[in-house]
C-alpha cells in the first residue's frame, strides 16, 4: 500500500535543517515526505540526513510582489504534479505560498503552524499590511496550529480567524532532544579547554546568547546592560553565539562600538554546534522582542541553564518567574541588569533548569503528538 504523501514548507532551508531536525525523518516511516524551500547547503544536509526528497523553489522572506507571484506559481504547478495529501508549511511567507497554492491546487489537508507572529510588534501601514496576509493564510488553510498558547491568544484577539486553534502537546515545533543537549556528554577538559581558547577564566561567570545578532533579538538591550555589569564586576562575560544580520535589523552604532571594544564581549558567530557553549555558559539572556516558541531557551534549559528571557509568547510557557528563570519586560535595559544580577548568585534555579525542560517538552512526545493529528487528518 503507497503511503500518503506530505509536502513540509519552509521559507528558507535553514528552518527545515534546523527546526525540524530529526521530525522528517521520524514521518518518513509512516509517509512519502518531500521537504520544499530555497536550495542551499541546508536543503542539502536535511535532504541526506532525512533521507526525504526534496524540492528547490524559492521563497523570499521579505515583501516582493514579483517573485512571490513567481513562487506561488511554482509552488501551485508542483502542488498539481505532486498531488499530497498533506501540505504543511512553517514560517510566514512559505505559510502564505504553500497555503494558497495548495488551495488553488486543491490539496485537501492544508495545514501551517504559526511558529511566531510578526504583526504584534509592528504598527501602522506594516501592521495592517502583515494582518492581512495572516488571514489570507489562514482562509486558504484548512488547519491552524499555533506553536503555544501565546500565539493562539494573539491569533484570537487579532482576529485572525475564527478556524479551531490547536497547540499540539505542550507547545514547540519540533519538542526537544534531551539525550543531545546534556551537558554530561561534555568533560571537565572539554570544557576547560574550549574556556581556554576564548580567553574565559575558570571562575568567570558566563552569560550566553544564542541567535541572530539583531536588533529584534533584545541585542542592544542586552549589550547595554551587560555593559553596565562589566564596569563592576570583571568576573563576567557576555558570550554571542550566532551570525550578524545588519541588512535585515541592523544594531544601534554604540552597540556594534561596546561588542567591538568591550574584552569581556565575545563574539563566536555562527556555530553549528552550539552545545559546547552551552556547556562553559553559567545562565542564558535572551531579550528578545518577538518569538513562536524559542527552541534556545528549551535547549539552554536542557543543557541546564537558567534563563533571562522577555514576557512574549513561548518565553513565558517554557520559563517560571524564579524556578528555571526570570522573566523581565521587553525592550529594558534595568530589570535586565537587576536580572543579570541576581542570576549571578542563585544557584536553585539552575539545579531546576534541566528537569523543567526534560518533563514537558521532550521530542518524542511532540513527534507522537503530531503524527497522531496526520493520522485523524488522512483518516
Amino acid at each position: 500500500m503507497q503511503k500518503p504523501k506530505v509536502i513540509r514548507t519552509s521559507t528558507i532551508a535553514l528552518s527545515l535543517n534546523v527546526l525540524l531536525k530529526g521530525q522528517l525523518s521520524f514521518l518518513k516511516k509512516y509517509y512519502h515526505v518531500i521537504a520544499v524551500a530555497g536550495d542551499d547547503e541546508d536543503l542539502r544536509i536535511a535532504e541526506n540526513r532525512e533521507g526525504v526528497k526534496t524540492e528547490n523553489i524559492a521563497m523570499q522572506r521579505k515583501i516582493a510582489p514579483f517573485k512571490d507571484v513567481i513562487s506561488l506559481i511554482k509552488l501551485y504547478f508542483y502542488f498539481k504534479k505532486e498531488k499530497p495529501q498533506i501540505v504543511h508549511s512553517i514560517t510566514p511567507k512559505a505559510g502564505l505560498l504553500s497555503m494558497a497554492a495548495a488551495c488553488f491546487a486543491r490539496v485537501p489537508i492544508r495545514i501551517h503552524t504559526f511558529t511566531g507572529l510578526v504583526f504584534p510588534t509592528r504598527s501602522g501601514v506594516m501592521q495592517r499590511l502583515l494582518i492581512v496576509m495572516d488571514k489570507i493564510l489562514c482562509s486558504c488553510a484548512t488547519h491552524i496550529y499555533p506553536e503555544g498558547e501565546g500565539v493562539k491568544n494573539d491569533l484570537i484577539s487579532y482576529n485572525i480567524t475564527s478556524k479551531p486553534l490547536k497547540v499540539l502537546a505542550n507547545g514547540n515545533v519540533n519538542g526537544i532532544d534531551t539525550s543531545y543537549f546534556d551537558s554530561n556528554l561534555f568533560s571537565v577538559d572539554d570544557n576547560a579547554k574550549l574556556k581556554k581558547e576564548l580567553n574565559i577564566q575558570p571562575n568567570d561567570f558566563v552569560f550566553i546568547f544564542v541567535g541572530r545578532i539583531l536588533g529584534d533579538k533584545g541585542i542592544n538591550e542586552l549589550v547595554a546592560a551587560f555593559e553596565k555589569l562589566s564596569t563592576e564586576n570583571k568576573k563576567v562575560k557576555l558570550l554571542l553565539v550566532g551570525p550578524f544580520e545588519e541588512e535585515l535589523d541592523p544594531l544601534q552604532e554604540k552597540t556594534t562600538a561596546i561588542i567591538n571594544n568591550n574584552k569581556q564581549i565575545i563574539s563566536v558567530g555562527y556555530q553549528n554546534d552550539v552545545r559546547p557553549y552551552f556547556a562553559i555558559a553559567n545562565a542564558l539572556a535572551f531579550p528578545s522582542y518577538r518569538e513562536g516558541f524559542p527552541n534556545v531557551v528549551m535547549q539552554a534549559g536542557a543543557m541546564g541553564l537558567p534563563s533571562i528571557v522577555t514576557d512574549i509568547n513561548g518565553c513565558n510557557e517554557i520559563i517560571e518567574e524564579q524556578k528555571n528563570g526570570m522573566i523581565i519586560p521587553v525592550k529594558s535595559v534595568a530589570p535586565l541588569y537587576n536580572a543579570m544580577e541576581v542570576m549571578l548568585k542563585d544557584k536553585q534555579m539552575r539545579l531546576n533548569a534541566r528537569d523543567m525542560i526534560t518533563n514537558r517538552f521532550e521530542q518524542k512526545v511532540v513527534w507522537e503528538a503530531l503524527l497522531n493529528e496526520y493520522k485523524t487528518l488522512t483518516a
